[in-house]
């Protein structure tokens, strides 16, 4: 089993910044990308931001883009989110997402909160 482990969250104020981490125990070479995930309390889990592992295309959820940015490190099995200018709506459970050939793996979810 893939396994996923999370750092970066934390406190910060409106218009701060953190950078989120996920390093992955392994990579294979089709079928596979890497992404975030959000869930605020009481509310449904959501997509951030996603990024392939083969060429490196990204997609990002209507409400992070300008703001977020998620790249990779090859050698590390390395994801990140760099998010600026954060939002109190972007307070949440940051979860990190793994898709090695259809299957999806999760990290067990970092918190970030954003104070107004």
């Amino acid at each position: 089993q893939v396994q996923l482990v999370e750092s970066g969250g934390g406190l910060v104020q409106t218009g701060g910044s953190l950078r989120l981490s996920c390093a992955a125990s392994e990579r294979t070479f089709s079928n596979y990308a890497m992404g975030w995930f959000r869930q605020a309390p009481g509310k449904e889990r959501v997509f951030v931001a996603a990024i392939s592992w083969s060429d490196g295309s990204t997609h990002y959820a209507d409400s992070v883009k300008g703001r977020f940015t998620i790249s990779r490190d090859n050698n590390k099995n390395t994801v990140y989110l760099q998010m600026n200018s954060l939002k109190p709506e972007d307070t949440a459970v940051y979860y990190c997402d793994a898709r090695v050939g259809g299957v999806d793996y999760w990290g067990k979810g970092t918190l970030v909160t954003v104070s107004s």
